[in-house]
């Protein structure tokens, strides 16, 4: 299974809903663990990639990529 690119301030859907009765997360920190920020109520958690490639249901609307760093610089 390929791994999922999850990018700092994506918008992704979850397939349970947040107790505050969000679906939506804003992508917060990305590595091994993947850090998320309820949109409706600003709480935060953190959860293992896998974990969170898995209850990943769909991308809300991405990031834009980071850049690579500028070799010349």
């Amino acid at each position: 299974m390929p791994i999922v690119d999850f990018r700092v301030d994506d918008i992704v859907s979850l397939r349970k809903r947040h107790p505050c009765g969000g679906f939506e997360w804003r992508v917060s920190r990305v590595g091994a663990d993947i850090g998320l920020v309820c949109t409706t109520c600003s709480r935060r958690v953190l959860l293992a990639r896998p974990v969170a490639e898995k209850r990943l249901k769909d991308f809300v609307s991405r990031a834009e990529p980071s850049a690579p760093p500028d070799p010349a610089s």
